[in-house]
């Protein structure tokens, strides 16, 4: 179902930063807002704005569901490709099943200030929480990626002075016959 949807093309895509932005656009996608310098000046408000602009654009009906894809750090060789559901904020499933109408719940403050306040800091946070992991993700890549850069140039450094030694090697012994022979040829003259 999740791949027949996106054949259809009813994905917009909000980019953020140069890679994905490139890679979206090039590959014809509908992209919405411009977040390429978001990891330049990377801060928890800097990203909380963008998770107003997807509440407002949701809460108008623009959007039917909004995910968030993402890198999740693992450790330096190994990201994984996460895809979460962001809005509408998913049911947590719970394991013990008690009947509804026996719990009574006594909110404080009330209902409407936690939906108001509290869901919208923990979308933000979760948000964040994404743009972090891959913002650690790539540096892990780039550190995994320079040291493999790195132990392959002193690999081609290596093999390289050996070349060097063997043709000087076989300069020096070419050069010595070239004597010898150049002294023989005067012995017998």
């Amino acid at each position: 179902k999740y791949t027949t949807q996106l054949a259809k093309g009813n994905v917009t895509i909000l980019p953020l930063g140069k890679k994905a932005a490139d890679y979206f656009g090039k590959r014809k996608f509908s992209i919405i807002g411009e977040y390429v310098t978001i990891f330049q000046n990377l801060s928890f408000e800097n990203v909380a704005a963008i998770g107003d602009h997807l509440m407002n654009v949701y809460r108008k009906g623009e959007y039917d569901r909004i995910e968030v894809v993402y890198n999740q750090f693992k450790n330096v060789a190994t990201q994984i490709i996460m895809a979460e559901q962001w809005l509408p904020v998913a049911p947590v499933a719970t394991k013990v099943k008690t009947p509804t109408n026996q719990i009574d719940y006594i909110f404080q403050p009330n209902q409407e200030e936690i939906m108001t306040g509290l869901i919208p800091k923990s979308l933000k946070v979760q948000l964040y929480k994404a743009v972090l992991d891959s913002n650690a993700s790539e540096n892990g890549a780039r550190m995994t990626a320079m040291d493999k850069a790195n132990e392959n140039a002193g690999e081609l450094l290596k093999d390289l002075k050996l070349m060097y030694n063997r043709t000087r090697q076989a300069a020096i012994t070419t050069e010595i016959l070239e004597i010898v022979a150049g002294a023989e040829a005067l012995k017998s003259v």
